[in-house]
């Protein structure tokens, strides 16, 4: 669905809204649904593995308690989803 800026004023000054506000209540809301799927997906690898962080997970191979080959791929996502949770909430902070 394509909305025209028009579209976007009429639905604005329906809710009592500015545009800007109206904008950035929407963008501010779909962040904090993305923030929720990753945070969602920080927790299964978390208990999965038993960890609180990527640095934690890196001590579990260092001690030798967990096979680099069977779980390098959740270290790398549970790493990138960290970083992606990170900028979220930054940006958010400043909504």
């Amino acid at each position: 669905m394509q909305l025209e800026m028009k579209e976007l004023d009429a639905l604005a000054e329906k809710l009592n809204l500015s545009k800007d506000e109206m904008l950035r209540e929407s963008l501010k809301f779909f962040l904090e649904r993305k923030l929720r799927e990753i945070k969602t997906e920080i927790f299964k690898i978390r208990t999965k593995y038993g960890v609180s962080s990527v640095e934690e997970f890196e001590e579990l191979y260092r001690k030798g308690e967990v096979e680099e080959k069977d779980t390098w791929q959740d270290i790398q996502k549970l790493d990138h989803l960290e970083f992606k949770k990170d900028e979220l909430e930054e940006v958010l902070r400043t909504l």
